[in-house]
């Protein structure tokens, strides 16, 4: 079972990759506030609705809000109810981008990627041609900012 945060969906959405966690996971799992962060209020947005039609992205609702209002202490509502899901459903893997997050998912022993290991994956797998393609539309139509270390590496990563 995969549970993914906000983050891997909406950049993946945005660059016109998101099939890719189709294509590897079969199903993507998320927390009730994901959904609404992505599809309700982001409503109009890039990649709002292409996450809207993913008839495979299933929806759930996280039972222990305890552990959601403990992990709040340190992260944001959509990491929180990601890592409580996680942990719930006994996920294999959890994807989550941002840096406190997967720390944190860490320290459960959660297994993680994040958007550069889903694409690293496709290019590894020749789903798409260039990383470096990729990391731009990333950049310039996602906003995701690389800086030129981890870009580098990821290049290497990739073989480029």
């Amino acid at each position: 079972m995969v549970v993914s945060n906000s983050s891997p969906l909406l950049n993946l959405a945005v660059i016109e990759r998101l099939e890719l966690l189709r294509d590897f996971y079969e199903t993507v799992h998320i927390p009730d506030v994901v959904w609404n962060e992505l599809v309700k209020k982001g409503k109009g947005k890039p990649g709002s609705k292409a996450i809207a039609s993913a008839t495979w992205v299933h929806r759930h609702t996280v039972q222990n809000q305890h552990l959601v209002a403990a992990l709040q202490e340190q992260l944001d509502a959509g990491e929180s109810e990601a890592i409580a899901l996680a942990l719930e459903q006994n996920a294999t893997l959890l994807l989550i981008d941002e840096t406190e997050g997967r720390r944190v998912a860490a320290s459960y022993d959660i297994e993680k990627t994040g958007t550069f290991g889903i694409l690293l994956l496709a290019k590894k797998r020749g789903l798409i041609p260039s990383m470096k393609e990729e990391i731009d539309k990333l950049q310039h139509k996602a906003h995701f900012w690389v800086g030129a270390q981890l870009a580098e590496k990821l290049l290497r990563a990739a073989g480029e």
